[in-house]
């Protein structure tokens, strides 16, 4: 499960990311702070399986009945508009950005950042152009991958030799996307039983477009939202778009790791430790946090990943257990992990993701909750607690 997170120079992006891994990485007032992706462990949150069985039980991605659930998260490099033409590490920019299920894309909403990156005055630049040039430069991309090959995918077609979901799925399999994806997209376009030589360039546009946000869904992240003039400006914003402030989460993230307050990503406030003396900088930037909060409620940095996998993704959580009892693997970890899953995942879907030799020796799988049988074709949901039973159980 990998999100990538992508945004021109200087808009927080690289603080996003920090805030999100608790990495430290470069970050600077000048293009090109990325130049390689860097790669980090951000956590979404859900709600733990140990609330429903009314359990206690010690472990680090268990804080108070919130479960942590670790994705990857690729901070990938620079990004200027004319990107799918090369410029700027526009090339590296689209390799890392294919490996994304999912993209975040950081916004400076305040309007604090020129196109190409420069610092200007607080709200001098519109960011809905920001948002319309990322857009474009994955369209664009999209476009170029399909009309490079779409003479030989009309010849395949013409001569039977390959049917047109077919055709346009193999050009674009490089980036994850599936033939059951075309389909939808090739039906809900009305381009279905229309024969490809009959295209214009709208319909390929509109394909492309229509098919970029299925299968590369973006969230944007307006950050700096605690700077910006008029949040009005998000409504305008077609996309998912949550406002955020990436340094506030950073400072936050630092200050609980120092012992001065208790803060848990995702909450409204922080509380002071008491029994710690605050220098008088700290306390005025705490001071500034507290305003912040009371105009934009939170950092945002959690809202947007878990909005990424349970919205964009619509993905599921699921507590594979060895034993249905006591809820435990074999050394006695209670409800020692968890696996997110495509929703209508089955029983055997989750075997699989276990372990191949998991599922090829699959027999049934046991619902912790209901303490029933169940068999491999069972649809999961969201919180399931699953033992599968095998032939080739490991352990």
């Amino acid at each position: 499960m990998q999100i990538g997170l992508l945004g021109k120079a200087n808009v927080g992006k690289s603080t996003f990311f920090s805030a999100a891994t608790e990495t430290t990485v470069a970050s600077g007032n000048f293009p090109f702070t990325t130049i390689e992706p860097n790669v980090g462990v951000a956590y979404v949150q859900s709600d733990c399986a140990c609330k429903h069985f009314d359990l206690k039980h010690e472990n680090e991605l268990c804080i108070n009945g919130t479960r942590l659930i670790p994705i990857k998260l690729i901070d990938v490099a620079g990004l200027v508009p004319g990107a799918h033409e090369g410029k700027g590490l526009g090339n590296q920019f689209l390799d890392d950005a294919r490996q994304a299920e999912v993209l975040i894309h950081v916004v400076d909403i305040a309007g604090t950042t020129d196109i190409q990156g420069q610092s200007v005055p607080v709200g001098t630049h519109d960011p809905l152009e920001d948002v319309a040039f990322v857009q474009d430069e994955f369209d664009q991309w999209f476009i170029e991958i399909l009309k490079r090959e779409w003479d030989k995918i009309t010849r395949e077609v013409d001569q039977k030799r390959a049917k047109l979901t077919d055709g346009i799925a193999k050009r674009f399999s490089g980036l994850g996307i599936k033939d059951y994806q075309v389909q939808l997209v090739l039906q809900k376009q009305g381009l279905i039983t229309r024969n490809p030589k009959e295209w214009n360039d709208s319909d390929i546009e509109n394909f492309v477009k229509e098919l970029r946000k299925n299968t590369k869904p973006m969230i944007v992240a307006a950050n700096k939202a605690d700077l910006c003039q008029d949040l009005e400006i998000i409504k305008k914003i077609s996309d998912t778009v949550i406002p955020c402030s990436a340094e506030t989460e950073l400072l936050l993230r630092k200050a609980t790791k120092a012992g001065i307050i208790n803060y848990n990503s995702g909450e409204n406030g922080f509380k002071i430790n008491s029994e710690k003396e605050i220098p008088a900088p700290q306390q005025k930037a705490l001071d500034l946090v507290s305003t912040i909060f009371s105009k934009i409620e939170s950092t945002g940095i959690q809202k947007i990943l878990n909005s990424a996998v349970f919205d964009s993704l619509n993905l599921i959580t699921v507590y594979p257990v060895e034993d249905e009892t006591k809820l435990t693997n074999k050394d006695g970890v209670i409800l020692p992990d968890t696996k997110l899953l495509p929703q209508d995942s089955t029983a055997k879907d989750l075997a699989g993701l276990i372990h191949a030799d998991i599922a090829k020796g699959f027999l049934h799988a046991i619902d912790c909750k209901t303490k029933q049988r169940i068999s491999g074709e069972q649809k999961l949901k969201h919180g399931d607690v699953i033992k599968i039973v095998s032939t080739l159980s490991r352990g």
